[in-house]
């Protein structure tokens, strides 16, 4: 035999080098490397694959948000080419991932062509997790992509996982990422989203190999299964670096920013010598070089760089936390060393030192609060964008969101930085004690169209003083008005200063927000928001009247088309009908020929009349109807009625007709009503002038009536005026409307007129508006905006629906017709008889009350003056009365038994 020579120590030591290139071989047992094996099985699944993507990519190619899917039932058939399941699948991807679905098919088709080719994808666990985390990071790179107007969900083109990292990216920035923002985060996500793709392709992995020194940790990275990745290493270092430095930019750029408007704005009141409170003259304060307003904001005295202190507590750190508010000042990236650094815990505004003075609150407490959010959007918008359940709706079609304008997104104002608010509060601060009111701001509230200055006067402040102010502040702080009023339930004053750059409160916005689906009124109408930029919605049918006063220009009339298209958005011709009075015929009479209306537009003053009393008889009808099903009001006749209907059953009542002769017991018998269920009515008046001026009685007393018992009866007053005077809005109309809304007015006295109070005459106009709730404190709104193309949009889907059903009885005349000198009809007695029975019951009235008058005669039968007079005429020729004495005073000449009469 052969010799074999022995191997050195040396050789010895690099053979496990080499191991791993023989590993699958074995010289014992002749078998087929593993490669050979599976050689078949992994061409298969490869090819699997490659179909699965081809499947899908087919599936998204032909999407339809029309098709039927698990979020849209709908009997149409599927135009999707996989039919149904490729339409679900589609579906599912485009709702959560968007147009990342697209972006995960390619690592898949990669793979499984490398299968196909006999390839064994390495480390499948690493390439699954970096191809999960791609796919959702692209979805988060989507959705900061413009959504283009052919999209047709409203999720955006990232779907529902985009949609987490732009609320993430709005928490962030404060508000709705503008496009600047939105390229920023888009950038920011984009580095780990490549990196992730890269790796998950397997793009990352394959290295050249290179000699090793080191033969051992070769092999203890090759039995591990793991290989150094480089690129994978500074890729990550690479996103890591700029997160931190973007940071930190953002940082330095804020504090600078912040330095140099405050020393801009800031006027100099340094050499105020003006009397302390205890009697003494104050020393004159040398200016520093910083202000003070920089020490609110930012922490350090007398730097805009942080400060390290030798000596430094812990504890004084952590006393000093609640005296910084990261979410008032809206700064949350504010570095940590930026923190006030305070002795012992925050004091609050009004303080007892010493001898129990006034002394002003901490100039470190931040007081500027941030503007309120956007109102959340309802689900209403999401279901539109879906489609309708059923192909085509039956019955009557409510209107949708898309006849609206889609409300403009905008940053936030500079206006409402916290630095330049600031400075208006010391500003105005300065501006009170010169005229001798003392006191501190203590709160800022920025809105959309004014800023709230929240004052807590020092002892000894009357409130009226400072509300009389109210044209002193504004000429000081260069404002066009101010509004001064007292801040409900809190010791303080709120002064009212309009922003340089008002926002527009769109009405689509109010509409679709979720507010106003989670209103549960029975008439719900959007009002506007609040000055702080929350939204309000009320209840007509809780008000129950509304009286609406306001100047040419104030946006009374759009008020009134928010009002009318709140209801018509929400209320079908079967719910909710309307009565419109328009004597100017301009406002209103582009509704005319809906469905909702009972009657046309009523432009005709003396056809108002007749309107309006025929609202009283409807409403006496009503309560007929009610009492004999024993109901309260229209909800519980609505109920009963409906319950009826779907058990078909009749509602009946067993009434006593009289008694039985022979046997004398009660005779009853049942009574059947056939009812349906009644609608609300809406009366809505623009302009209560021209009526008053017309048949002021008349238009009182009808008014009067429906205001003090229409309300249970389901019939509800919107009237308005642009001349807010006591001989239009009497004492009795305006003690019957206690839900009162005013726009701009031109004085105090009209301010007082329909308020009761002045501050209407202060407001900017368009829209701006002050809401008096029953009989409560006044609210300031802004109220929403609705354009006259938006209305007739509107108007033309509603007429698309189906012809109104008009009632010709509403603004017919009674049958002796005709006007007198107040303008009261000659039928216009509320009775539907004829004159004979009309004359009749005049006649009994006189011979049982033994009063022959034309006022008596008036108030008894409640008609008017003129009608009155005429059966008093009459009584005097048929010989009834005689005829007036030098007095005035008229005998009766006919007998209580008189069958004749």
């Amino acid at each position: 035999m052969p010799s074999h020579p022995v191997p050195t120590l040396d050789e010895v030591r690099t053979l496990p080098a080499r191991a791993p290139r023989n590993s699958g071989r074995s010289a014992s047992a002749p078998m087929p490397p593993p490669a050979i094996a599976i050689r078949i099985p992994l061409r298969v699944a490869g090819l699997l694959i490659l179909g699965l993507c081809a499947l899908i990519l087919a599936a998204l190619a032909s999407w339809s948000v029309d098709d039927p899917s698990l979020s849209l039932a709908t009997s149409k058939a599927a135009a999707n080419w996989l039919g149904y399941p490729g339409a679900v699948i589609a579906d599912l991807v485009f709702q959560f991932l968007g147009l990342a679905g697209l972006v995960m098919v390619v690592p898949l088709a990669l793979w499984g062509w490398a299968m196909a080719r006999r390839h064994i994808v390495s480390r499948a666990g690493l390439r699954l997790l970096a191809w999960v985390g791609a796919t959702v990071l692209f979805s988060g790179v989507f959705s900061f992509v413009a959504m283009p107007a052919t999209w047709p969900l409203p999720t955006g083109l990232g779907g529902l996982s985009g949609m987490m990292f732009t609320n993430l990216a709005g928490l962030i920035a404060g508000s709705d990422p503008q496009p600047v923002t939105s390229s920023l985060f888009a950038i920011i996500l984009a580095a780990p989203a490549l990196a992730l793709f890269w790796i998950a392709m397997g793009l990352g992995t394959t290295i050249p190999a290179k000699p090793q020194k080191n033969s051992a940790a070769r092999m203890a990275a090759e039995a591990e299964g793991r290989e150094p990745n480089p690129i994978v290493e500074v890729a990550m270092g690479a996103v890591v670096h700029m997160g931190y430095s973007l940071r930190t930019a953002f940082r330095r750029a804020k504090a600078e920013q912040a330095a140099r408007r405050a020393a801009q704005d800031l006027p100099d009141y340094g050499h105020d010598t003006e009397p302390a409170m205890d009697g003494h003259r104050a020393p004159p304060v040398q200016p520093e070089p910083a202000p003070s307003v920089q020490r609110r904001i930012h922490a350090p005295a007398h730097h805009v760089e942080p400060s390290f202190e030798p000596n430094f507590e812990p504890s004084a750190r952590i006393m000093a936390q609640p005296a910084y508010d990261d979410t008032a000042v809206d700064y949350p990236d504010e570095p940590e060393d930026d923190i006030p650094f305070v002795p012992e815990a925050p004091v609050p505004a009004r303080t007892q030192r010493g001898d129990s003075r006034f002394h002003p609150v901490d100039p470190a407490a931040p007081r500027v609060t941030a503007p309120a959010p956007r109102p959340a959007q309802g689900q209403r918008s999401f279901r539109e964008a879906q489609g309708s359940l059923l192909d085509e709706p039956s019955g009557f079609e409510l209107p949708e969101l898309s006849l609206l304008a889609e409300p403009r997104r905008s940053g936030p104002s500079p206006e409402h930085a916290p630095e330049r608010l600031e400075a208006m509060a010391r500003q105005l601060e300065a501006v009170l004690q010169d005229f001798g009111v003392k006191g501190d701001i203590i709160n800022v509230r920025p809105g959309p169209v004014v800023t709230l200055f929240e004052l807590e006067p020092a002892p000894g402040i009357k409130s009226s003083r400072v509300i009389s102010l109210a044209d002193d502040i504004a000429r000081s702080m260069s404002a066009i008005s101010a509004r001064v009023a007292v801040v409900p339930g809190r010791n303080a004053i709120g002064i009212e200063l309009p922003n340089q750059q008002r926002e527009t409160v769109f009405f689509r916005e109010m509409l679709a927000s979720s507010d106003f689906e989670k209103m549960k009124g029975k008439l719900p109408i959007c009002l506007g928001k609040t000055i702080g930029g929350e939204p309000v919605i009320a209840d007509l049918a809780r008000m129950p009247h509304l009286l609406i006063a306001g100047t040419t220009g104030s946006g009374k009339s759009v008020g009134i088309n928010t009002f009318i298209l709140s209801l018509l958005y929400q209320m079908t011709p079967e719910q909710c009908r309307m009565i419109m009075i328009d004597p100017k015929m301009l406002e209103l009479s582009i509704y005319d020929g809906i469905p909702h209306l009972l009657t046309p537009v009523v432009t005709d003053p003396q056809k108002a009349v007749v309107a309006l009393k025929w609202a009283v008889r409807e409403m006496e009808d009503r309560y007929r109807k009610m009492s004999k099903i024993g109901v309260r009001n229209i909800d519980g006749f609505n109920q009963r009625v409906t319950e009826a209907a779907k058990e078909g059953k009749t509602i009946t009542r067993t009434v006593q007709t009289g008694f039985d002769r022979e046997t004398g017991e009660a005779i009853f018998e049942s009574e059947e009503f056939d009812l349906e269920p009644l609608p609300y009515i809406v009366v809505i008046v623009d302009e209560m002038a021209d009526l008053m001026m017309v048949a002021g009685k008349d238009i009182e007393g009808a008014i009067q009536r429906l205001a003090q018992m229409a309300r249970a009866a389901g019939i509800h007053i919107v009237t308005a005026t642009q001349r807010p005077s006591v001989d239009v809005i009497t004492g009795t109309i305006k003690a019957n409307f206690p839900t009162r809304i005013s726009f701009m007015v031109t004085s105090k006295i009209d301010s007082r007129t329909i308020l009761g109070e002045q501050g209407a005459e202060q407001l900017l106009g368009n829209g701006d508006m002050l809401y008096m709730a029953s009989g409560g404190r006044t609210k300031r709104l802004h109220g929403a905006f609705v354009s006259d193309a938006e209305v007739e949009a509107v108007v033309a889907h509603l007429k698309s629906q189906g012809a109104p059903d008009y009632l010709d009885n509403i603004t017919e005349d009674d049958e002796e017709g005709g006007y007198g000198e107040d303008g009261a009809g000659a039928g216009d007695d509320g009775y539907a008889g004829s004159g004979d029975e009309l004359y009749d019951k005049a006649v009994h009235i006189v011979m049982t009350d033994k009063k022959a008058s034309t006022s008596y005669i008036q108030r008894r039968l409640a008609i008017g003056y003129n009608k009155a007079a005429t059966l008093i005429e009459r009584m005097e020729r048929e010989g009834v009365i005689s005829p007036a004495n030098h007095a005035g005073k008229r005998e009766i000449l006919v007998g209580n038994n008189a069958d004749g009469y």
